[in-house]
């Protein structure tokens, strides 16, 4: 029996791949989106102005991802309305309105940060990350690291390096796979920027 455990765990690690980059660092290969919205400046995708955005606008992967961790650096900075973004995950573009995404969604900014998000969906937060020990972590402004980790049904988010919040899926009608999506919200004047992504693949779940 230990024999097998232990094969088991050694084929489990032997399934896991080594991280990858999912940002080159140079242009949006691998992304779509709304090039008007989305650009590449200074080594980091960009997203928004400091003009006004007004929708919600979305740049995501062409490939979709299933057992994941999702490690990158983010920047918002805005000056009015709901200054605010995200990275969605296990979600999927939406028809009407195609600018949409529904799905879950790692949350920056607007007193969110660290939040797991249902967006489009019902109840609309799944994990909601105590505001005190966010703030404690995060530096508003500033580049931030998040770390993301889909195993199956559980989700974790991580801000520089501290949990913020967790929770495992019951809904068996909720697909655990999807693309991968960064958000700049609506009705704000801010710019959100993402850097240092790389994606480790994870085997699937038992």
């Amino acid at each position: 029996m230990i024999r097998r455990l232990l094969l088991l765990a050694l084929a489990s690690t032997a399934a896991s791949a080594a991280p990858v980059p999912l940002f080159n660092g140079k242009d949006l290969e691998g992304w779509e989106g709304n090039t008007k919205v989305w650009r590449v400046e200074d080594g980091a995708i960009t997203g928004g102005s400091m003009e006004g955005n007004a929708r919600n606008e979305f740049l995501v992967t062409k490939k979709p991802w299933k057992n994941f961790i999702l490690r990158l650096e983010y920047k918002l900075v805005g000056t009015e309305g709901f200054v605010n973004g995200g990275v969605q995950f296990h979600s999927q573009r939406v028809e009407n309105p195609a600018h949409e995404m529904r799905g879950y969604q790692a949350d920056i900014g607007g007193g969110y940060s660290g939040c797991l998000n249902n967006e489009l969906r019902k109840p609309q937060f799944l994990g909601v990350a105590d505001r005190k020990l966010v703030a404690s972590t995060e530096k508003p402004g500033e580049w931030n690291r998040y770390e993301i980790r889909a195993e199956g049904s559980r989700f974790q988010l991580f801000i520089n390096g501290v949990k913020t919040s967790e929770y495992t899926e019951k809904d068996a009608a909720i697909p655990l796979e999807g693309f991968i999506g960064l958000q700049i919200h609506g009705d704000c004047k801010a710019v959100i920027a993402f850097r240092k992504m790389e994606i480790e693949a994870l085997p699937d779940s038992p």
